[in-house]
C-alpha cells in the first residue's frame, strides 16, 4: 500500500502514478516506476499555502519595441548552431557524455562572450571554484570577466539570479540541483523536472539566457524525464566520435530556435 502523500514517477517519461505497476502506463516501459514520497504531481495546488489571485494581462501581437539582439558569444561554431547566437530569454539544454567537453566549451562561450561586454555566470554543482578556475587557467582565461559559484540549492540560486544581473548563465548541471520544495533526492525526475521548470520561468521573466548541462545515459539519451526536453527552446547534443580522441567540433541541434 502506497504511503500517505506518496507518488510513483517514471524515471523513463517523468509520468506521475498514484500508484505502482510494473509497467508504466504512459510509455510502456518496465521497472521504472520509483516512489517519491512528498512530491505532488504536476499542477497540483498546495493546500497549506494560499495562492495569491492575480489578474492575467494580455497585450497585442504588435509591439513598438524591436525584440533584443542574439547574444554573439564569439565561438562561431556555437553560435552558428544556436541559429546566428543565444536568443535573450531562451533556455537550451547542453546534452553530450561524460568527458565529451560540455564544461570546457561552455567555460569557453562564457569567457569569449564576456570578451565581446555579455555579463555571464558559471554555476557548477559539481566542482567547486579553485577547479573552475584552474581550468579556465590552463586555457588561458584566468583574466576573463566571469562570475563563478559553486552551488546546489536552486532556491540559492534563484536568488542569486534575482539579485544580480546577468545576460547568460550556465548551470552545470540540472541533474546535481535539488529544490527544499520536494523530499526527493537529487537527480530525480521530481527534482529535475522541478527545477528546470523554476530555471526556465526565471530566463523567461528577466530575458536572461540560461544554459542547462544535461547528463547522458549509456545508451546515449539525456539523463531525466523527457519532459525537461520540451521545457526548454532547444537540445543541443555534443557528441564524439568513436577512435578519434577529441569531441566533433560542432554540436547539433535537435530543435531548432
Amino acid at each position: 500500500m502506497a504511503r500517505d502523500g506518496a507518488v510513483y514517477a517514471c524515471q523513463s517519461c517523468g509520468a506521475v502514478q498514484t500508484k505502482w505497476s510494473g509497467q508504466c502506463p504512459a510509455c510502456q516501459s518496465w521497472n521504472t516506476l520509483v516512489e517519491e514520497v512528498g512530491a505532488r504531481p504536476p499542477g497540483a495546488l498546495s493546500t497549506t499555502k494560499a495562492t495569491r489571485v492575480r489578474g492575467l494581462q494580455f497585450t497585442g501581437l504588435e509591439s513598438e519595441t524591436a525584440p533584443p539582439p542574439r547574444i554573439l558569444t564569439g565561438v562561431d561554431e556555437f553560435d552558428r548552431v544556436c541559429g546566428g547566437g543565444v536568443v535573450p530569454g531562451s533556455a537550451l539544454l547542453i546534452g553530450g557524455d561524460p568527458g565529451v567537453g560540455k564544461s570546457t566549451l561552455l567555460l569557453q562561450v562564457c569567457a569569449s562572450a564576456a570578451a565581446r561586454g555579455v555579463s555571464c555566470a558559471y554555476i557548477s554543482g559539481e566542482e567547486a571554484v579553485e577547479q573552475i578556475r584552474g581550468r579556465a587557467d590552463r586555457m588561458g582565461l584566468a583574466k576573463a570577466n566571469v562570475s563563478l559559484a559553486a552551488e546546489t540549492a536552486l532556491r540559492d540560486i534563484l536568488d542569486g539570479l534575482k539579485r544580480d544581473s546577468f545576460d547568460l548563465v550556465v548551470i552545470d548541471s540540472i541533474q546535481t540541483l535539488w529544490s527544499d520544495a520536494h523530499e526527493a533526492g537529487p537527480g530525480t525526475v521530481t527534482q529535475v523536472r522541478a527545477c528546470a521548470t523554476e530555471l526556465v520561468r526565471l530566463a523567461k521573466k528577466k530575458g536572461v539566457a540560461i544554459l542547462l548541462v544535461g547528463h547522458v545515459t549509456k545508451d546515449g539519451q539525456i539523463a531525466g524525464p523527457r519532459v525537461v526536453e520540451h521545457l526548454v527552446d532547444a537540445v543541443l547534443s555534443f557528441e564524439g566520435e568513436r577512435g578519434y580522441p577529441l569531441p566533433t567540433r560542432s554540436a547539433c541541434s535537435r530543435w531548432a530556435m
